[in-house]
């Protein structure tokens, strides 16, 4: 019979999914990262969740800082409750016993106030210190095994904080049963902070980096998606129905509509009509089959007017809730927290539609470009595990001509069916055109067809032939200057 370890939840977005659970009840840990990587507000917003709980926590410290400054810079996040300080919340300064009596003597304090309080979660920031202080890696062996032995009887948790670099010779990390590292570099000119499970004794944990973010609201940690649903949560049942795209002629041509619960990638350079294409399938939506667009070059505003120049009210589809938007700004985000938040706003209403527009603009946002295909297989997958139809829009170079390019290595095996839309140039006028590169399971022609964007959104005009130019519209005079 497998044992199942009763579990502490951190309640830190994210970092039970990445502990598998969270932390062991009873066991110790090191948390571990360069000053200001965010190990003092990760281990105090733990605390103070478990202070909310109703549990007994008491948060030691061995740093030259005063209480009264940590508080300070506690207080402008939202987790800090003022009072819990001083009744199930017990903040001890041992700095001067350290400096003044030794490492010993700091042992004889903790055993006499963990007696006395009796927590459940000891939190002690400064272990780094206690080494320096330490006149050999014995003794620092001893420190965290005294602490073991007085936490073990009343099942306390234990938490270290340590600013000891991964390189450093670390005696204390043979002692523990887990170590959670956070790391922070540079990529390019942004900050990457990450944070990885290098060590958990007799429990799983989700290996590798995982992006994080401290924001007002504490810490969030964003499990790498294709680590956390490395199956989908709910299996791909495959239906055989059909929805329809809301391009006029094209259902017709691919078996009856896009095939449910499948990916449906529309690739192009811009001016193309893909937002076009997107806004068209999200026409279908209603309040009891709803609808969700992730958008990332227009923000609702300009999403609403377009829709309106096509004649679809956006605007209402949203205020009654059949629609819901989206829209993350082409700034500094982070991919995976972009995807919890897609499904998240998928999950809440159920959605039976999905656009996001676009793809490309997701992979700009991937710090580790060897993540893409993994990524997207794992976001597709899941979607179409909730029964979920998704139409998305990748970004290409090449402005003009039928030429195809695959918008990166393999990502168009990983979708179900794969549009080309491009501009094609007869002498003056450019030519939209589209083709059915791909319907999984399906059969459709393999021919480009003319499109234009009228009442509704795209609409198929006949097949494409370079060799048959439109005829010349009228126009207007062009004015001549004086």
């Amino acid at each position: 019979m497998v044992n199942r370890l009763k579990r502490l939840k951190s309640t830190v977005p994210g970092l039970d999914d990445i502990l598998c659970g969270g932390f062991v009840e009873g066991a110790s840990y090191i948390l571990r990262g360069r000053p200001g990587a965010g190990k003092t507000i990760l281990a105090n917003q733990i605390a103070f969740a478990q202070a909310r709980d109703g549990n007994s926590v008491m948060y030691v410290t061995l740093l030259a800082e005063s209480h009264e400054r940590l508080f300070e810079a506690l207080s402008t996040l939202d987790f800090y409750d003022a009072q819990y300080v001083g009744s199930n919340m017990t903040y001890v300064s041992l700095f001067q016993t350290l400096r003044s009596e030794g490492l010993d003597a700091v042992v004889t304090m903790l055993r006499k106030e963990m007696a006395r309080r009796n927590p459940t979660m000891l939190v002690v920031d400064g272990l780094l210190t206690a080494r320096d202080a330490a006149d050999d890696s014995l003794d620092v062996k001893t420190f965290v095994a005294e602490l073991q032995a007085n936490a073990a009887f009343s099942r306390c948790t234990i938490l270290l904080l340590t600013s000891a670099q991964p390189g450093d010779a670390s005696p204390e990390h043979t002692m523990v049963d887990g170590v959670v590292e956070l790391h922070e570099d540079f990529a390019g000119a942004r900050t990457s902070r990450r944070l990885q499970v290098t060590k958990s004794r007799g429990s799983g944990a989700l290996s590798g980096l995982h992006h994080y973010e401290i924001t007002q609201a504490g810490m969030a940690v964003f499990p790498r998606l294709e680590a956390l649903l490395s199956r989908p949560s709910m299996l791909d049942a495959a239906p055989p129905d059909r929805l329809a795209s809301g391009v006029d002629g094209l259902d017709d041509l691919i078996g009856g509509g896009i095939p449910a619960a499948s990916v449906t990638l529309a690739m192009g350079p811009s001016g193309t009509g893909k937002t076009t294409l997107g806004l068209s399938f999200l026409k279908f939506a209603t309040p009891e089959r709803p609808a969700v667009m992730l958008s990332f070059a227009e923000s609702p505003q300009r999403l609403f007017r377009k829709a309106t120049a096509i004649g679809i009210d956006l605007e209402s589809m949203v205020a009654t809730k059949a629609v819901t938007l989206i829209w993350c700004p082409l700034t500094e985000s982070l991919v995976d927290r972009i995807a919890y938040e897609l499904l998240d706003a998928v999950a809440a209403v159920n959605a039976s539609r999905i656009v996001i527009d676009g793809y490309s603009a997701l992979e700009r946002t991937m710090i580790d470009k060897t993540r893409v295909v993994e990524f997207f297989s794992a976001l597709g997958n899941e979607l179409k595990g909730r029964g979920a139809t998704v139409v998305a829009t990748w970004e290409t170079r090449n402005l003009f001509g039928l030429r195809a390019e695959s918008p990166t290595p393999e990502i168009s095996g990983i979708v179900d069916n794969l549009f080309l839309l491009k501009q094609h140039p007869a002498g003056a006028d450019l030519r939209r055109v589209l083709g059915i590169l791909k319907i999984r399971d399906g059969f459709y022609p393999a021919s480009m067809y003319e499109i234009a964007v009228g009442h509704g959104g795209l609409q198929m005009c006949g097949k494409f032939d370079v060799t048959n130019p439109p005829p010349d519209e009228p126009r207007a005079p062009v004015p001549q200057v004086q």
